[in-house]
């Protein structure tokens, strides 16, 4: 367990660190296979979430702009319904950071998610890992319970620093104690927030820098979700 004082902090960025997907895309091809008037194909150039060379912060917004006029009550069981499925596959998840995570709760470390990913599916992860708060994009929704397709910001690149700051205030951590889990370069603000820095099967230019400062890297590897499951540990072991 942790010593005197507030408990360190350990933020994991999800899709693609957590789950071995990118969640957020997975459940969208979900939730369009379930619409026959909803597809892919058909959305709008406005509305393309993979344009490649569009900064992320802009494809986070038009991923949520394709939900305009949904009713928010409507995502929530359609997101569980697709985590609940999804959860069960042999290699739904990266294990590595699973197991990191388990790690993190074993000496009563706080686990907070922080994602640009919509909340129903975070507060799904959280709950099955057992995450204590998530940071994610949140969707503005009208007077009537309609999704408006807006966001108030994307949780991508500073917005992530600035997550982690705030948490920081509210539980009374101190950075340097505390840990970041990313895998991609718009999750190195995020990681140069906290003392303990770890890259997940980092993109090229994640890895570049982890090379250039001397972060922990953790590989890639898939497994179930009792990936996590805490074993003996082993000198290269982050935590």
């Amino acid at each position: 367990m942790s010593g005197p004082g507030p408990a360190p902090v350990a933020f994991f960025d999800v899709d693609e660190t957590l789950l071995a997907v990118k969640g957020m895309a997975a459940f969208r091809e979900h939730w369009d296979a379930s619409r026959a008037h909803a597809r892919t194909s058909e959305r709008p150039a406005d509305l393309d979430y993979t344009a490649p060379g569009v900064p992320r912060e802009e494809l986070n917004r038009r991923y949520y702009r394709g939900f305009a006029g949904v009713p928010a009550a409507a995502l929530r069981p359609a997101v569980r319904a697709w985590y609940a499925d999804y959860r069960r596959g042999p290699q739904a998840f990266v294990a590595p950071a699973l197991a990191a995570l388990a790690r993190h709760r074993a000496l009563g470390h706080a686990v907070v998610l922080v994602s640009g990913s919509l909340r129903p599916l975070l507060e799904a992860v959280a709950e099955d890992l057992g995450a204590d708060e998530v940071r994610c994009t949140e969707q503005s929704v009208s007077p009537g319970g309609l999704l408006t397709g807006e966001v108030d910001r994307p949780m991508i690149g500073p917005a992530k620093a600035e997550a982690v700051a705030s948490v920081l205030r509210g539980r009374g951590a101190r950075a340097a104690d505390c840990f970041a889990y990313g895998d991609h370069g718009s999750d190195l603000a995020m990681l140069r927030a906290v003392g303990h820095p770890v890259v997940v099967n980092g993109s090229p230019d994640l890895l570049a820098e982890a090379a250039r400062v001397g972060w922990a890297v953790l590989g890639g590897r898939r497994g179930p979700r009792n990936a996590g499951a805490v074993t003996a540990g082993h000198r290269s072991d982050p935590v």
